[in-house]
């Protein structure tokens, strides 16, 4: 006996696998844009002359020389990527169909991002420039080490400190218990335990729909889009939360942190070695 299977759209599928390779594409783009801008800031020697500036005009202050010297380079490089940030993140979404999202809508992400991103990104810097002097040889080791625990300890605070900033969650209402016990058992199974089921506003910004499991310890909660509630049923979202917890079963995210950990390692090894050679 023969069971009917649902088949999957043809055109959609061309189209999830033109907008992915298209993705790609764009992000490999910024990549080697990336490469050319700073090894023009290396070899015209335009980046030794902004921090001999900057070391003159500020003598006594050397952790506002070093701030000067990262937004000289930053600045423009934000700004000259902006119009292809424009066309991955609001353009091509619409013309595939995707997104939600108002061009102001848009502009207000990118502002808090980049508030976001300045408030922690400079403090980070300082950071790794008082261990450069500290530790003058072994400083990539500390820095790689210290960016793996920064990056637990951002998975643990996200749910309450930056998703916030980007969407509104808000625990699911009393008329889902059951939907909400469901999932927590799921979870439970999963060997995962949570301390709560939110839901976020995805609809302000796109059409897709997901959920997942975020935070550590006392900030872990499952979380579902506004759109997953309005369209699929219980059991389909119970499914959708399945597939986000084997990631978890599997370890996948401690895999992904120890590669990223090891790739930071070696970029700070070829960092290190550039910057001992310059320097002798």
């Amino acid at each position: 006996m023969t069971t009917d299977r649902p088949k999957l759209d043809p055109d959609r599928q061309a189209m999830a696998k033109a907008y992915s390779s298209l993705r790609r594409r764009l992000g490999l783009t910024e990549t080697f844009l990336m490469l050319i801008y700073l090894a023009v800031w290396i070899e015209t020697g335009a980046a030794a002359g902004v921090s001999a500036w900057f070391t003159a005009a500020l003598p006594n202050f050397g952790a506002a020389a070093l701030l000067g010297v990262a937004a000289a380079i930053a600045a423009p490089w934000y700004v000259l990527t902006l119009p292809l940030a424009w066309y991955t993140g609001y353009v091509l979404p619409h013309r595939f169909g995707l997104s939600n999202q108002t061009p102001i809508l848009w502009f207000t992400d990118q502002a808090k991002g980049l508030l976001l991103g300045v408030g922690i990104g400079l403090p980070l810097l300082l950071i790794v420039y008082g261990v450069m002097e500290r530790w003058p040889a072994t400083w990539w080791i500390v820095v790689a080490i210290g960016s793996m625990t920064f990056v637990v300890l951002m998975s643990a605070v996200a749910p309450i400190v930056l998703m916030p900033i980007f969407f509104k969650l808000r625990p699911l209402g009393d008329d889902r218990t059951d939907l909400v016990e469901r999932l927590a058992q799921l979870a439970r199974k999963a060997g995962q335990e949570v301390r709560g089921v939110f839901t976020f506003d995805m609809s302000r910004r796109t059409k897709s729909a997901n959920a997942a499991l975020v935070g550590l310890g006392r900030t872990r909660r499952i979380l579902l889009g506004d759109t997953l509630i309005s369209v699929f049923t219980d059991d389909e979202i119970e499914t959708v939360l399945a597939h986000e917890l084997g990631h978890h079963v599997h370890r996948d995210l401690p895999r992904s942190i120890a590669v990223q950990g090891l790739l930071t390692l070696g970029s700070l090894g070829v960092a290190a070695a550039v910057v001992s050679e310059f320097a002798g």
